[in-house]
């Protein structure tokens, strides 16, 4: 028989001197119920002197000391050998043929009952409780029995685990008399000691040892539970997704009274979270299996999309956390997150379309960090999240109750996304060469197979954007990923579009993009926009979205960057070798005089062949774009196309549309996002570009230097500015409202000098 494993520190409890006698009495007197201080082989030899029927059926409070043996300094090996004298040598081994017991040290801070702060010594009561030798026999005995059809002592071992000792009356005491933590421990002893016996048709008891409260119990008790979780594991493969989703659940938000129990010390979250990852580590250390075991089920209990902010980051903050000592789940867990993030980010942007309403910060309350949230203490039933926009709890009002919800939906991407930027901030930092090669190709992959097919994503790929500006090699490595995608024509014609966006965007906005990132990557698509309107030019009799996509979206991105980026793509800046990025040469690029503004001949070339060819691009893309470009274009005499645009507004497109693809629109036309201008100008590119402006209240510091802002045409947007501030009015242009984010085609660029 395996003889019982150490524990580090052994369970005590606080009992009043004066209940002494009548706690020895009851011990004697039996009750309807079975109490665990007696045989649980043995059946009462006498019926109780009062009647307990109608009465909820408790267990008999029983003695126990609060000095313990680790007190005294006696190991568990000489209290079990003590034990071992009273017991039958057909029962127990002797010491001597005991296993070789391995050490389990874990960093774990001492918690010691509330009787052993009070010094309180009940040393009279130490017979009270039955031996640990005594019990793992009965247990041994039990299980046995079990196996046997004889379930009556198995169930009353398995009533000791199920007793809830959070279950409270109205007056605040336990619904039940649960055991002593002396009883309980020794019987989770018991039960250590007869693992092997724990087939599958004792999952009943096993589940019921793994439902039981362990994480606010006493530091020795945990160790004890963990050790018993391993060994039942490693004995019995069939518990170990048991046993990792009892971990698994450990790391969502846990409930007021968890750290509570009465007869405990109280235990904060962030000791009860420690306790987890302490048991999580060991078991996965332990069983190499485990970790694999691992992965689904902590995607499985990934908080719904309805749960709270608080619960969201609890969760995601733990499951990160595992990466520490497991490793091998990095790129699992930060895609789970990605995902879910990305998930609710798109989820908010719809409900915000449908709201008609913007991202704004400023009715949102400053919070804590996600630290600080996960860890705080529980008492706060109302925390920092849970009270986001709840300034009335008895809102009657739908649309109250869903700006409330848009709030609390905005606090859950915001603190998720800011736990990513965390996690990889550290290679980026200060990894090695290796570490930041690798953190950057995670990102790339989930770049590619979960934020770029995703419509809509909003936030969730200022990832990219703010690591990716942390090298020139990774401003390299994501522009050429883009650029590889939107050359495949193996790609999906809606990948090869949101690729082009993504692109237009980085190059458009990233500070750190050096002009000679910009100039390589206009020069790139430009000849894109060539071969591609070689390729459909032939055949082309107008505009149309469905079949010639990627041209306009190549198109639309060459637009873009140009809108942003013009100074960058002019002969002064060529001239003059500017590789530094625009953050440090702004000024001198800003007072670039609009009469120096001159540009090589093929970037006009591109432009000029791709906007006149029978493609038609400015009748596709965004109006908001096309607007703006001709604007700016005209003020730098660069071109002039105000009568084209006009042109389009009383061109149909249906007009170019043979009834072949009129036919195919229907079945394929779900793979192309577009708006509709009106009913008569058709389908036109979506103005979406992925860096738009970041408005997540403190997530957005990490990009805050990242990030260009609009420029302004010099001495134009400048006197406008100020027309303007004086009439209150605005011109719906791309100025520093970013007025090229919306989609509604204003007056802008109809004025002439």
């Amino acid at each position: 028989m395996v003889s019982a494993v150490p524990v580090l520190l052994a369970p005590t409890a606080v009992l009043s001197s004066t209940k002494t006698a009548a706690n020895s009495r009851a011990m004697t007197t039996p009750s309807s119920k079975l109490k665990p201080s007696k045989s649980i082989l043995k059946p009462p030899t006498s019926t109780p002197t009062t009647s307990n029927i109608g009465q909820k059926r408790k267990r008999v409070e029983m003695d126990m000391s609060s000095t313990t043996t680790s007190d005294m300094g006696i190991s568990p090996d000489d209290e079990d050998d003590e034990d071992d004298e009273h017991v039958s040598p057909m029962t127990s081994p002797s010491p001597a043929k005991k296993r070789a017991r391995v050490k389990f040290e874990l960093d774990m801070p001492n918690i010691k009952h509330q009787d052993e702060k009070k010094g309180i010594n009940n040393n009279n009561n130490s017979n009270a409780e039955k031996s640990t030798a005594m019990v793992r026999e009965e247990v041994r005995r039990a299980i046995q029995r079990h196996l046997t059809g004889d379930s009556e002592a198995y169930d009353r071992v398995k009533e000791i685990f199920t007793a809830d000792p959070k279950e409270l009356e109205d007056d605040g005491s336990p619904v039940y008399d649960v055991p002593s933590p002396t009883s309980l421990r020794n019987h989770l002893l018991g039960l250590f000691s007869n693992v092997s016996a724990l087939d599958g048709s004792c999952s009943g008891l096993v589940h019921a040892v793994l439902g039981s409260e362990w994480l606010g119990r006493d530091e020795g008790y945990v160790k004890l539970f963990v050790r018993f979780m391993g060994t039942l594991a490693a004995a019995r493969g069939t518990y170990l997704n048991s046993v990792l989703r009892v971990l698994v659940h450990g790391f969502r938000q846990v409930g007021p009274r968890i750290g509570k129990l009465p007869g405990y010390p109280v235990v904060y979250p962030s000791e009860i979270y420690a306790r987890v990852h302490m048991a999580t580590r060991y078991i996965i250390q332990l069983i190499p299996a485990g970790s694999g075991a691992l992965s689904p089920l902590i995607a499985a209990s990934f908080p719904h999309d309805t749960d709270t902010a608080k619960a969201h980051i609890v969760y995601t903050r733990n499951i990160i956390k595992i990466i520490d000592y497991a490793p091998e789940l990095r790129s699992d867990i930060l895609g789970l997150v990605t995902e879910k993030l990305v998930k609710i980010d798109v989820q908010f942007q719809v409900d915000l379309e449908d709201a008609d309403e913007d991202i704004d910060d400023d009715n949102i309350p400053a919070m804590s960090s996600p630290e600080a949230i996960a860890l705080g203490d529980e008492d706060d039933e109302e925390s920092d999240t849970d009270t986001i926009a709840s300034d009335d709890d008895d809102i009657n009002d739908l649309e109250s109750q869903r700006a409330k919800k848009r709030a609390e939906t905005k606090q859950k991407i915001d603190y998720m996304i800011d736990i990513l930027f965390e996690y990889y901030s550290l290679p980026f930092t200060k990894g090695t060469v290796d570490e930041k090669e690798t953190a950057n190709d995670l990102l790339l992959s989930h770049f590619q197979t979960i934020i770029l097919p995703t419509y809509r994503s909003r936030h969730t790929q200022f990832l990219l954007f703010h690591f990716s500006q942390s090298s020139p090699i990774f401003i390299d490595r994501f522009a050429t990923t883009c650029v590889q995608i939107i050359f495949s024509k193996s790609q999906p014609t809606i990948l090869r579009q949101y690729a082009a966006a993504y692109l237009a965007s980085f190059v458009a906005r990233g500070a750190h993009v050096s002009s000679e990132v910009v100039r390589d990557v206009f020069d790139l698509l430009g000849t894109h926009l060539q071969n591609l309107r070689s390729e459909y030019e032939p055949t082309c009799r107008g505009p149309d979205l469905k079949r010639y996509g990627p041209f306009y979206s190549t198109a639309q991105a060459l637009l873009y960057i140009f809108c942003f980026r013009w100074r960058d793509l002019t002969t002064a800046a060529l001239e003059a070798d500017i590789s530094i990025t625009p953050a440090s040469s702004s000024n001198w690029l800003d007072n670039l005089d609009l009469d120096d503004a001159r540009f090589p001949p093929q970037i006009k070339e591109v432009l000029v062949r791709a906007v006149y060819s029978k493609l038609n691009p400015l009748k596709i893309c965004s109006p908001a774009i096309v607007s703006e470009f001709a604007r700016l274009t005209h003020h730098l005499a660069f071109m002039y196309v105000y009568p084209l645009i006009e042109t389009n507004k009383r061109l149909r497109i249906s007009s170019f549309r043979s009834l072949t693809a009129m036919a195919m629109e229907s079945r394929f036309g779900h793979v192309e996002r577009e708006i509709k201008a009106d009913d008569d100008l058709g389908p036109q590119l979506d103005a979406y570009f992925p860096f738009d402006p970041y408005h997540l209240p403190r997530s957005r510091r990490w990009i805050v230097n990242d990030y260009l802002e609009w420029r302004g045409i010099p001495g134009v947007d400048d006197r406008e500015e100020e027309d303007e501030f004086d009439d209150d009015e605005t011109d719906g242009s791309l100025t520093a409202d970013e007025g090229v984010e919306s989609e509604e085609e204003g007056e802008t660029g109809t004025d002439e000098d």
